[in-house]
């Protein structure tokens, strides 16, 4: 059995998650926004909570389509605090709404939400090197900055934090701790 990092469960959709997505970078803006919404829901809640709902909200955001994500009205959002495979919050629920407007915008600007992302650590993936699990930061000056100017251009449950967890999903950074069997794989896909 390979060593992971100290907060992967022996749930299969943990361990799944662990080897295969976390830390792996991200350059699809689809993609990109599922992370965005599914980190937004997280808040105050376990990663794997919203890994079991996941394919709930693949199904009911329409595969995370930020364009459609973005037309939905009052009646779409009612209807989605009907499903119990989401998380039933309607702050969350309408700042997906209001994150993918705000995607759009961004994706407008830049040309992608990707190259716009990515611009806060210069288009490479940080390599850390975490001894334990407990030295990995919640938050970082970056991810304060990333949450910032994601704020000011609208978007919301982007906090510190958040955008920090976002960072080590999408393999912004890489914080497999180094007893990981996955660090050196990570740190090898980022060149």
């Amino acid at each position: 059995m390979p060593k992971r990092c100290a907060w992967v469960t022996s749930d299969a959709a943990y361990i799944a998650y662990h080897d295969e997505e976390w830390g792996v970078p991200v350059h699809d803006d689809r993609r990109l926004f599922e992370f965005l919404v599914l980190e937004g829901a997280q808040a105050g809640l376990s990663w794997l909570t919203i890994l079991k709902k996941r394919p709930a909200y693949r199904r009911a955001m329409d595969a995370f389509d930020p364009v459609r994500v973005a037309r939905y009205g009052e009646d779409r959002i009612a209807m989605l605090m009907q499903n119990p495979g989401l998380v039933r919050n309607r702050s969350k629920l309408t700042a997906a709404v209001t994150n993918a407007r705000a995607f759009l915008k961004v994706q407008e600007a830049y040309d992608s939400f990707d190259r716009y992302i990515w611009q806060f650590v210069d288009g490479r993936s940080q390599q850390n090197r975490w001894p334990s699990a407990a030295e990995v930061p919640a938050a970082t000056p970056v991810s304060e900055a990333m949450s910032r100017d994601l704020r000011q251009r609208g978007f919301k449950f982007v906090g510190p934090v958040i955008c920090y967890a976002l960072m080590q999903a999408i393999g912004m950074v890489n914080d497999h701790t180094l007893d990981c069997f996955r660090h050196a794989d990570i740190r090898r896909m980022a060149g």
